[in-house]
């Protein structure tokens, strides 16, 4: 089956199959949030990211092989409400932006700052700190040396726009700011964009649209 990334809550998830990674999307929760089981193809090593909602969705996803780790994107509710769940479950560590890391109720084992790695497996996924939505959001870039760069982008960039920014013109030149040099003047076309909700987009499906969002505001 071809991976198109649109999923809806109570469905199966969609897996997009990689060289070296497959990641498993499903959709949890009355907020339609994404969550996200990597795993790498070599170890079986497996990594979620958000532990938003309904644990044992989350949890039959992930399996007996279990999970290390789990990424918490940024500090708003909808995206750890079953991470206490499946961390207790699992005993994954948990990992978080360091500026958003105290408003998780769940510890935060490791602290993630711009540039950091995080592994699973093989595979090494490069944060970026993104602020704006959160002053701690973080996306995650696996360059796949198979093909093109997949970026997990939590609430801070969807088809047609970059994350809510409330009406603060700050908080929307910072976050637009760190979008465009972290992600779009680094990254291809290509790139797979993997939101905190709804369906997936590439890098080169929302560049041409940039100017209007300046533009906008929002």
């Amino acid at each position: 089956m071809t991976y198109s990334g649109a999923v809806k809550v109570g469905g199966p998830a969609d897996v997009h199959e990689l060289a070296a990674l497959m990641i498993s999307k499903v959709a949890v929760g009355p907020m339609d949030n994404n969550a996200y089981l990597l795993r790498c193809r070599a170890t079986d090593e497996q990594l979620l990211i958000d532990a938003a909602d309904e644990p044992e969705t989350l949890l039959r996803l992930i399996g007996d092989d279990g999970i290390t780790s789990v990424v918490t994107t940024h500090r708003h509710g909808d995206h750890w409400g079953a991470l206490a769940d499946v961390v207790g479950a699992t005993g994954a560590r948990t990992y978080a932006g360091r500026h958003d890391a105290a408003g998780i109720p769940v510890p935060t084992d490791v602290l993630v700052d711009d540039g950091d790695t995080i592994r699973v497996g093989h595979v090494e996924l490069t944060a970026r700190h993104l602020v704006g939505h959160t002053p701690g959001s973080i996306a995650l870039v696996y360059d796949d040396p198979h093909g093109h760069p997949h970026v997990f982008t939590g609430d801070c960039l969807f088809p047609g726009g970059v994350g809510n920014t409330w009406k603060d013109p700050q908080a929307f030149a910072s976050l637009i700011r760190d979008v465009e040099t972290k992600l779009f003047d680094v990254l291809p076309d290509e790139t797979w964009v993997y939101p905190g909700h709804g369906d997936d987009t590439t890098l080169g499906a929302e560049r041409p649209h940039l100017p209007e969002w300046h533009a906008r505001g929002w």
